[in-house]
């Protein structure tokens, strides 16, 4: 039984927690309010008048407090529905990450399970660079979590805008290591970046900048964003 996850994985989580928060949003918005079906032998998901492929990341059993990652499911092992998730997998053991790697973990330690679970699903979804992820109620006492794996789905952008805030509320969402944040917001949209002592550089689209300070704790103390005309 779990009580905390490891380092290695709120590091992984804290890479994608930027973009991936941005992106949760852009999914959110982008599917309907209506009831949900999925036939997992073609990969279907349906939300209302919306069909996607998906992929099954996992299941978290209320009842049991425990995760299971979609390639360790017994009943779906070799088809092509978990075919995705099998990368999280294999990353989870290169990078001896073994929230990722363990077929089954047990969340009954943990004083929120079921926040606990979520961290797992968004991190699942940050390894496999998928447009967010939809969890669902499917019946009893189970919640199914499924990947889209569809260029309908929107991706969410850079927005020089708002960036700011999206980088400042994603580093308190696990608040591990502001840097990671940072820099896996900028790997994952591929844009140039120079690490330097107390501050990260980027080079946006359009010829911009943006400049994150740190201060001597590591949590961001400001980002600046250069707009040209």
């Amino acid at each position: 039984m779990m009580s905390e996850f490891s380092d290695a994985f709120l590091l992984e989580a804290e890479r994608h927690a930027a973009w991936g928060a941005a992106q949760l949003e852009t999914l959110t918005a982008f599917l309907p309010e209506a009831p949900w079906t999925a036939e997992l032998s073609s990969c279907l998901y349906r939300q209302g008048d919306l069909a996607l492929r998906v992929a099954v990341l996992g299941t978290y059993d209320m009842a049991e407090q425990s995760w299971m990652w979609g390639w360790a499911n017994p009943g779906l092992q070799g088809t092509e529905v978990v075919a995705a998730t099998g990368a999280i997998e294999r990353y989870g053991r290169a990078g001896g990450i073994a929230e990722l790697s363990a077929e089954v973990l047990h969340l009954s330690g943990f004083a929120d399970p079921r926040r606990a679970a979520e961290m797992l699903a968004f991190t699942g979804m940050g390894v496999a660079g998928a447009p967010g992820y939809i969890g669902v109620p499917a019946g009893g006492d189970t919640r199914v979590y499924f990947l889209p794996d569809d260029p309908q789905v929107p991706r969410a952008g850079v927005d020089p805008v708002t960036l700011p805030r999206t980088l400042l509320t994603a580093a308190g969402l696990i608040g591990r290591s502001a840097r990671h944040v940072v820099a896996g917001y900028f790997d994952h949209h591929g844009l140039p970046q120079r690490s330097e002592a107390g501050r990260i550089v980027a080079d946006l689209p359009g010829g911009s900048a943006v400049e994150v300070d740190f201060d001597t704790a590591g949590r961001i103390a400001g980002v600046g964003v250069e707009v040209l005309p």
